[in-house]
């Protein structure tokens, strides 16, 4: 691709729209030729809230202010619930609320990516740069995690529960293999998490990369409290962005147009736009403009069973890290076979269980989350009108294949084998949860009951090579010449664990790609 020639009357180079964890590093990464004028646009405003920085407080800032709380629609597969998704209305977005787990994926998921698109370099091998160039790891200067990258990741130790470290000691002896971490490629055995935390506080993307030298650079602008209402078209490019703001309407214009707002965010923003499936657009009253059927579809998430649930015989103090302490990657039915992971189950130091279920108190029990690496099932968002109040309609379609349910009961079963294995004999007192179910009716509806959302939407604009892809292999938007997607949104399919590493790979990638090939000639 030819470098694009500055456009006059754009008053910007760039314009990247949502100030999330894709956002705010591309905002940092592409003003740092000060040569290109680039404006961050975030609905939401700066993080001020304390405890955001305590890592055990992250459940509690759910339905916050500055967490944007979608409902899905009630789902067949979970006993008619409808669960609520938290994402960030603020700068740094998820990356102020969710569990600080980073984990990379396999590299299967990638060669999948890599499959999809016809591109190594969405590979394991061609991200590897970019995972690296972000990370500030322990273990960095060993040729495959990062050394002085703006992200810490963090290998928790000494400070690791007693339960935690019971739950890895039982997976050992189970055959699962111990890992330093679980970002070497090798995502199957036991280790503690690795989490973005430094010094005892949570690390967020706005903290890594919008750093006051950052934020003072004279061609970069970040505009908060304003929501982007629409795109205007102009042929095959766009120039012109409508969005309210708290003085009211108002318009951003730019030579290139970057969308980070998100798996939900991006997709009804090209919906409201006018590009989207042409039956959605019009039912919500919307012209279609441009028709790209597969504009919200291929939403996937990850579910946790909340939870394989027991009582501890004595006390249990509080996990000084967030809680989630250890996730064990496993094949289903085999805790010895290695390779790409197909369920998992995680130790909770706390009674973490869905809202079907009441907790005991806090200290008297602890849960065994369990869950599938790569669901097959695959859900839909769309727009119900034109406006910013027009609300989202999110369907999941959570557990709606065979292949999920059947994973999902063997890793309840794998949670329940690890829960009552002799290295947890010390703190189990009785299994609370599911206890005495035995029946797969029995556990299919424990299991509906009990899953909660992982917080890892992703796919609604995914890359590829074929026809119907949103993306091409450059994340540029079919059918437009300088509008590109870089979030979750783009990724065909699920990463092993939590996503959020991934995503900042796909925006360093872009972001080096951009620098070469994009950007603004002086």
């Amino acid at each position: 691709m030819n470098k694009m020639e500055r456009t006059s009357n754009s008053g910007h180079d760039v314009v990247i729209v949502g100030g999330g964890s894709a956002g705010a590093l591309l905002a940092a990464r592409l003003s740092a030729d000060s040569s290109c004028r680039v404006i961050l646009i975030e609905a939401g405003t700066e993080p001020e809230d304390p405890d955001i920085w305590k890592p055990a407080a992250w459940p509690a800032l759910q339905g916050r202010s500055y967490d944007r709380d979608y409902v899905t629609e009630p789902q067949a597969g979970t006993a008619g619930r409808a669960h609520h998704w938290a994402r960030g209305k603020v700068v740094g977005g998820s990356s102020c609320l969710h569990a600080m787990g980073y984990m990379r994926g396999h590299p299967d998921d990638f060669a999948a990516w890599a499959d999809a698109t016809g591109n190594p370099r969405w590979s394991w091998e061609g991200l590897l740069p970019f995972f690296m160039a972000n990370e500030s790891h322990p273990l960095g200067g060993d040729g495959i995690h990062g050394a002085a990258g703006p992200m810490p990741v963090y290998l928790p130790s000494d400070e690791v529960s007693p339960v935690a470290t019971a739950f890895m000691e039982a997976g050992a002896a189970l055959g699962l293999e111990r890992l330093a971490g679980h970002n070497s490629g090798r995502m199957i055995g036991v280790t503690p998490n690795s989490l973005n935390i430094r010094d005892g506080r949570r690390v967020t993307v706005a903290d890594a990369w919008l750093t006051p030298s950052v934020r003072a650079r004279p061609n970069l602008t970040i505009l908060t409290g304003h929501q982007v209402l629409k795109i205007r078209l102009e042929g095959h490019v766009a120039r012109t962005l409508d969005l309210l703001g708290p003085s009211g309407p108002t318009t951003v214009t730019g030579d290139q147009i970057i969308l980070c707002a998100g798996a939900l965010e991006s997709p009804a923003l090209l919906m409201r736009s006018g590009i989207g499936p042409e039956a959605v657009l019009t039912d919500a009253g919307v012209p279609c403009l441009i028709n790209i059927g597969e504009i919200g579809r291929n939403l996937q998430d990850h579910l946790l069973g909340a939870g394989n649930l027991y009582a501890t015989r004595r006390p249990l103090p509080p996990s000084r890290l967030q809680h989630s302490e250890s996730m064990a990657y496993m094949r289903a039915g085999s805790f010895a076979e290695t390779g790409k992971p197909d369920i998992v189950v995680g130790c909770g130091v706390a009674p973490i269980v869905s809202e079907r279920f009441v907790a005991p108190a806090p200290g008297g029990a602890f849960s065994l989350l369990f869950g599938v690496t790569h669901p097959t099932s695959r859900g839909t968002i769309r727009i119900s009108g034109p406006d910013l109040s027009d609300r989202l309609v999110i369907d999941p379609c959570y557990l709606q294949t065979e292949q999920d349910r059947a994973l999902f009961r063997q890793a309840l079963e794998a949670a329940r084998t690890i829960g009552h294995h002799p290295h947890l004999d010390g703190w189990r007192a009785e299994e609370l949860l599911p206890a005495r179910m035995t029946t797969r009716a029995e556990i299919d509806d424990f299991i509906a009951h009990a899953v909660i959302t992982h917080h890892h939407p992703c796919g609604t604009c995914r890359m590829g090579k074929d026809e119907g892809a949103v993306v091409d292999d450059r994340l540029r938007l079919r059918a437009l010449d300088n509008i590109h997607v870089v979030d979750a949104s783009v990724m065909p399919s699920l990463t092993a664990g939590p996503i959020h590493a991934a995503v900042l790979a796909i925006a360093e990638s872009f972001a080096v790609s951009y620098t070469t090939q994009l950007a603004p000639t002086p």
